[in-house]
């Protein structure tokens, strides 16, 4: 990780209101409404044209001269072309004002503890996120605007509804204005002595290329973007982790049939009793009637099943995973591509997996728990739930390149815990504490792999036998541990564990240990959270590189494990003992 920047002296990031992109009006609605009031202008067409006839129209002509014809025909042979430009004129005004207005009042600041956007001209609104509670910065560029050089950028917050969006900048000031808060996040403080001094200021683009040649030029840059990709100019291009296109189709069309076959063996157990019942009657078009339920019920099954897997397809394609100053930076999508950075310390979990269709090609996808400022009917959005996979497919290779971006802490020493044991396991003098053989019924087929283990640095839940799952829990971001045990339970002398998160795919849940162990294996988790608690400062991860550097300058590259401040004192809260 290298020395953090400071902040440019044009940068956005002055405490001052800015305004957004003039076109942010038109693609946050614009858009849609002058589409929507065209459609209704063609179906009421002939009634608005009635009306304004017989009100401006001059004495001695009627609307009945119209009959419904064409009306450039009618305007033409009637001499009121003037009339109708003026009139289109008026129109054009009305909404250039509006639009004029609407992001007259739309204005955002970044000073050194918040992101702040305001907006509203009858009701007003103003949305704030404190940098240091930032766990993201997510940059997307949707087709239309990415075509004349806009995005958009939504600086991820921690809460409920907590994002603030920054919709529409440039796309040259949206990348500036990422690093600005990511930098400002991680505890960088603007120089004000670089303030004062004022270094030259970028380059900008002459200021005699006219409009035509800059739109044409953001047009020429998106198009490129399609082919060559986007925000991969600033790292290196062997530390960036892509996906074979193949590899990528291949694998969503493996995930599309399991869920078609998944979906023939109910239909067909349903269709085994609908079957005899039709046939029993003895009609002879009883054949025509069961064709059309199973034409009614299919077809519109595979049209379902076929849009998923394109959509899963689309928003994968172009995969790329590199590590940035600022975090690990995701991008995914073919027209509409989003860019993630997420800080360090901001994932709370990670788990991978592998379906047993992809076992022969030893093929696996990784996914994280991070908190996405949304609300929680937004997290069950695909949109949402895309943030939340940082690998799609990908070999134990990439897997394990992954695994160092988002876990860079993750000792070398826990690595066959996670490989040989958790994922492959179990093997031989299995370290992993399993679910008791007299509970196997609880888990009737993956009961042997079913288990944890408690390290220094993580908790490790090992589950699943068709779909091999492990989960990886850094205990300086655990959120607590509590320990339940139901009537059965108490019977069988086992209970079960949950490693609380915040809200995400992986569930964190253990069961059938037992009881003795599993209260030992609590009160470890409590002691070895606070030490890791006390290590951790991945939080403020620039800040704590400009005082290591300001005392004793390290030449070239350094690693956060050389920048390890004195632990805080820290007292973290007893966790619950449930029974």
């Amino acid at each position: 990780m290298s020395t953090p920047q400071q902040l440019s002296s044009d940068s956005l990031a002055d405490g001052e209101w800015h305004r957004l992109h003039p076109l942010t009006p038109l693609f946050k609605g614009g858009l849609v409404l002058i589409i929507v009031a065209g459609i209704v202008l063609n179906n009421f067409r002939d009634r608005i044209i009635f009306w304004g006839i017989n009100l401006f129209a001059p004495d001695g002509m009627h609307a009945d001269d119209y009959s419904g014809g064409d009306p450039v025909d009618w305007v033409l042979a009637n001499n009121l072309v003037i009339v109708a430009l003026l009139v289109v004129l008026g129109v054009l005004i009305v909404l250039i004002v509006g639009f004029w207005l609407v992001w007259r009042f739309q204005q955002f600041r970044i000073s050194d503890e918040h992101v702040e956007i305001r907006k509203g001209i009858i009701f007003r609104s103003h949305r704030r996120a404190p940098l240091d509670r930032v766990q993201g910065v997510n940059l997307t560029r949707p087709f239309p605007a990415r075509l004349i050089g806009m995005a958009k950028l939504e600086v991820v917050g921690a809460g409920t509804d907590a994002n603030v969006p920054l919709e529409y900048l440039s796309t040259q000031k949206a990348e500036a204005v990422r690093s600005d808060i990511l930098r400002l996040a991680s505890g960088a403080r603007q120089s004000r002595e670089t303030r004062r001094t004022g270094q030259p200021a970028p380059e900008q683009p002459a200021a005699s290329a006219g409009l035509r040649s800059q739109l044409v030029g953001s047009m020429n840059e998106g198009v490129n973007d399609l082919i060559g990709g986007v925000d991969l100019a600033d790292v290196a291009p062997e530390s960036v982790v892509k996906i074979p296109t193949g590899r990528l189709v291949g694998s969503m069309l493996l995930a599309g049939v399991l869920w078609f076959g998944f979906f023939l063996v109910i239909f067909g157990v349903a269709m085994g009793f609908t079957i005899p019942a039709i046939l029993a009657d003895g009609d002879p078009d009883a054949w025509i009637g069961i064709v059309a339920i199973v034409l009614g019920m299919g077809i519109p099954f595979i049209i379902a099943t076929v849009a998923i897997t394109w959509g899963q397809i689309s928003k994968s394609l172009r995969y790329a995973i590199a590590p940035t100053p600022d975090g690990v930076r995701i991008t995914y999508g073919l027209f509409t591509t989003v860019t993630e950075t997420i800080p360090p310390g901001r994932i709370f979990a990670v788990e991978m997996s592998q379906s047993l269709l992809w076992r022969p090609f030893g093929w696996w996808t990784i996914k994280i728990n991070r908190m996405s400022g949304k609300s929680a009917s937004q997290q069950q959005s695909g949109s949402a739930q895309q943030f939340n996979v940082v690998l799609p497919v990908g070999t134990r290779a990439d897997v394990e390149r992954v695994l160092a971006l988002i876990l860079p802490d993750l000792p070398a020493e826990d690595l066959p815990l996670v490989w040989e044991h958790g994922i492959f396991g179990p093997q031989q003098d299995d370290p992993y504490v399993s679910l008791q053989p007299r509970a196997w019924w609880r888990r009737p087929v993956s009961w042997k792999r079913h288990g944890l283990i408690v390290t220094d640095f993580a908790l490790l839940m090992r589950r699943g036998q068709f779909w091999r799952k492990l989960a990886v829990v850094p205990l300086a971001r655990l959120q607590g541990v509590s320990v339940s045990q139901g009537p059965v339970d108490r019977l069988q002398r086992v209970a079960w564990m949950k490693a609380h998160s915040i809200a995400g795919p992986i569930l964190g849940e253990v069961v059938g240990i037992e009881s003795s162990t599993m209260m030992t294996t609590m009160d470890d988790i409590t002691r070895k959270a606070f030490a890791a608690t006390g290590r951790d400062h991945s939080h403020r991860w620039a800040q704590y590189a400009e005082e290591t550097a300001a005392v004793a300058p390290v030449p070239g590259d350094f690693t956060q494990q050389d920048l390890a401040p004195p632990p805080p004192t820290f007292h973290p809260p007893q966790a619950p003992h449930e029974s």
